[in-house]
């Protein structure tokens, strides 16, 4: 699988990708592209776009105040769930 967020990575989009390492997809590639190109370089490349708050439609991303891991994990059982049935 595809992962794509912003480039100029910060401690909390860097640990994104490890718990997708961990947890999800050993094998997950990751693509850090400047904002404006995030959904166009999403939709082309296939890959699931995580903490561009900017986009409503990026659903890994802030809820109100949350820190971006807390809705991260809310979303990871889903996550799961689709990575293995499209397996």
């Amino acid at each position: 699988m595809k992962w794509i967020t912003r480039a100029n990575v910060k401690v909390d989009r860097v640990a994104c990708p490890w718990l997708i390492l961990r947890f999800i997809d050993a094998r997950a590639e990751f693509l850090f592209v400047p904002e404006e190109q995030l959904l166009e370089t999403a939709r082309r490349e296939g890959a699931i776009p995580f903490d561009a708050t900017r986009f409503p439609e990026v659903k890994l991303n802030h809820v109100e105040s949350a820190v971006r891991l807390r809705p991260f994990w809310r979303t990871t059982a889903s996550v799961i769930q689709c990575f293995t049935v499209s397996r």
